[in-house]
């Protein structure tokens, strides 16, 4: 008898997450345990952008690799009874001391969904030379001192208590840590909290998971919490970061972090169906959504849930959009690098929203841990083109491109939806997907977070989810290569988004991502 295998398929069940609803405040996150963070800062009489920067807080010790101290992200900020949100820009930004000769090509090409120069050692992916200027303690910094309530000592509070039990010793630990062990053995400092004997923490086989310390983190955390957010740029902890940078052989020095602050403008308006979406603008994904808008203005938006037809323009949208990107502004991520970002998106009973996204970059950044602080760095400089004289090349103080897309869509000046992902180049389509389950086909949060969905990052293929109907299957087939995959949490086919509806009754519905197993929305 001849037998074939069938493909092989991870999960034989169907996973779901529960949505969270309420008239008050509520936090969504990857991290319940950072969302409970942020709901004990809102019943302390926190605002939503206390909660927010609380949340953040927390996330760098309980997700360290997704976020951090060491990162950097943007926010959309939309205070109660403003007609339009600020942008809190504390994007990436090169050393001053960056020398573009020192990522050297190797002439060969990696070959994954684009063409992208491989440098020697990877340095530019992984180690010293890859970091960016962290920025994600400005952003905090910034939001906090415009719109916070309650003193930094209160909001900072949760994330202290959390780095001092330590980091939960699960399997989805386990998991994230050996997905990045291979590199992280490189880097002692690293090793010594992550690879304990030289392998990743493992849960116990029955009864409860343990927690581990991440090295000083948590009296990095303290020290801010007495001293402000600004001493990681000019005080005790810029000391630390500052020493241990020049050590290891980072560009980033003293005065990079002196002059490390975030900016504020005006959120970009774009009109979408009769209302008003929210972006970042700038060097992040926010372009490249606009041109996909415009090319589904006249897309099929009846039937209660996407069909072919849209699943089929949404995909030429994207790629076309895809080329525009790549041409105009240059590649940003090399293939090679495992995407990781996190996002949190938040809302007070006052109607105060926030919306945002920060990141490491690659799972675990830069992979190096500063060893007085407990930082783990970012590995920014991955997002910069290694290519001499292109758009997105290589120089000392540049930003480069970047993925992140937080969004708010507003009503008649009332934020409507707010959301965001983490993924790398497959947020842009997870979000817009997200927010057009929700607002343009009516689905409640959880059919809209559990509906599969397609994501196009290259301007010649198509990834999509198992679960989508034939007809739709058939209709992507020609958008060039077309991959079916699972829904999973690895690999991570799908960017995890997540969202926060404010229905015009009052209800605040939210929603998490369902295939990342610690997420959770958490209502006050």
């Amino acid at each position: 008898m001849e037998y074939t295998p069938p493909a092989h398929l991870t999960q034989h069940w169907q996973v779901t997450k529960p949505a969270a609803r309420g008239r008050r405040g509520m936090v969504v996150s990857q991290s319940r345990d950072a969302a409970l963070a942020g709901v004990a800062v809102l019943e302390a009489g926190g605002t939503a952008m206390d909660a927010a920067v609380a949340t953040a807080l927390a996330l760098a010790t309980v997700e360290p690799w997704n976020s951090g101290l060491g990162g950097i992200g943007f926010a959309l900020v939309h205070p109660a009874g403003e007609s339009r949100a600020e942008v809190v820009d504390f994007g990436p930004r090169a050393s001053a001391h960056v020398d573009p000769a020192a990522y050297r090509l190797t002439g060969r090409m990696t070959t994954d969904l684009f063409a992208w120069p491989e440098v020697e050692g990877d340095i530019n992916i992984h180690g010293p030379l890859s970091a960016a200027i962290p920025a994600s303690v400005a952003g905090y910094e910034a939001i906090h001192r415009r719109w916070g309530r309650l003193p930094l000592a209160d909001v900072i509070a949760p994330a202290i208590a959390l780095a001092k039990r330590g980091l939960s010793q699960d399997w989805y630990t386990t998991l994230k840590i050996a997905s990045s062990a291979s590199v992280i053995r490189r880097y002692p400092s690293t090793a010594a909290v992550y690879l304990p004997h030289d392998l990743p923490p493992v849960p116990p086989y029955q009864g409860v998971p343990g927690y581990f310390r991440q090295g000083n983190l948590a009296a990095t955390l303290e020290q801010l919490g007495r001293a402000g957010l600004r001493d990681f740029y000019a005080g005790g902890v810029a000391e630390a970061v500052a020493a241990d940078a020049r050590e290891l052989g980072c560009w980033i020095g003293a005065d990079d972090l002196a002059a490390c602050e975030a900016r504020f403008r005006p959120a970009e308006v774009v009109p979408w169906r009769g209302r008003d979406l929210q972006l970042t603008g700038g060097l992040t994904a926010a372009p490249t959504l606009k041109a996909v808008l415009a090319r589904m203005a006249a897309a099929d938006f009846s039937g209660g849930e996407p069909g072919a037809a849209w699943y089929g323009a949404l995909a030429g949208a994207m790629q076309a959009a895809y080329a525009e990107r790549l041409a105009g502004l240059g590649e940003n991520e090399p293939d090679a690098a495992q995407s990781c970002t996190t996002h949190l998106t938040v809302c007070d009973a006052a109607g105060n929203v926030v919306a945002m996204t920060t990141t490491l970059m690659s799972s675990m950044g830069s992979r190096l841990l500063l060893p007085r602080s407990g930082v783990l760095l970012n590995n920014g400089m991955m997002w910069f083109d290694p290519r001499p004289g292109t758009p997105n090349a290589i120089a000392p103080s540049k930003r480069p491109l970047c993925n992140m897309l937080p969004v708010i869509l507003a009503e008649s000046g009332r934020p409507l939806l707010a959301a965001g992902a983490s993924g790398g180049r497959r947020i842009l389509a997870s979000v817009l997907q997200l927010m057009s389950f929700i607002a343009d086909f009516g689905m409640d949060v959880e059919k809209a977070a559990h509906h599969p969905r397609i994501d196009v990052s290259s301007t010649d293929a198509v990834t999509a989810d198992v679960r989508l109907s034939q007809a739709s299957l058939a209709a992507l087939a020609g958008h060039g290569r077309l991959e079916v995959v699972e829904n999973a949490a690895l690999p991570i086919n799908f960017a995890c988004p997540n969202a926060i509806f404010l229905a015009p009754d009052g209800m605040r519905h939210g929603i998490s991502d369902a295939a990342s197993p610690w997420s959770a929305a958490v209502a006050q």
